[in-house]
């Protein structure tokens, strides 16, 4: 899928220094029935695991255009996208991929499939993509978008892509699309 490192090395993990549980400190080992190192409360014994950061976004559809949103807020502002944003507690990946859609374009969707699930080790991130209907034509930038705007997909603008992944994505995306034309 990538050149980049499939793991990222432990010793580049922000550390946890105080369990969440009762703030004395922790140390770094093996819990007995695990693989990994862990910061584990020498106190409580709370096991506090670090996970990768969910990301949901859609490709917003309309006849044969899509939504692409340029960046307002770092990294790579001033590049283009399609919305996306990190999932937050207690939503369904669609519900984020649609707020965030929402927050970014100010775009009301329908998701109709998922695109595709694309992982980013090297960053502790999961891309969840999916593609959904445009319901309207109501769309504007929001505050973390520059300008939105639909684009036909020959007119993608693949040198200003702002991550490696949403290349990634849209490329699958054109095939897809490419695939199912007789």
């Amino acid at each position: 899928m990538s050149d980049l490192p499939s793991k990222i090395p432990y010793h580049m993990l922000p550390p946890i220094n105080f369990c969440s549980e009762c703030g004395n400190s922790v140390e770094q080992k093996i819990p007995q029935g695990e693989t990994l190192l862990r910061a584990v409360c020498q106190v409580c014994h709370t096991i506090h695991y670090q996970n990768p950061k969910i990301v949901a976004g859609t490709i917003p559809e309309w006849e044969d255009k899509i939504l692409l949103c340029r960046r307002a807020i770092e990294p790579q502002v001033g590049l283009w996208t399609f919305p996306a944003g990190f999932m937050e507690l207690g939503e369904s990946t669609e519900d984020a991929a649609a707020r965030e859609t929402f927050e970014e374009a100010h775009a009301d969707i329908q998701i109709h499939s998922l695109l595709g699930i694309f992982s980013l080790p090297h960053v502790s991130q999961v891309y969840v993509v999916y593609r959904a209907h445009l319901q309207n034509m109501g769309f504007q930038p929001g505050p973390e978008s520059l300008e939105v705007e639909l684009v036909s997909l020959p007119d993608i603008p693949w040198d200003q892509l702002a991550f490696p992944v949403i290349h990634e994505a849209l490329s699958r995306y054109v095939k897809d699309i490419q695939a199912a034309i007789p």
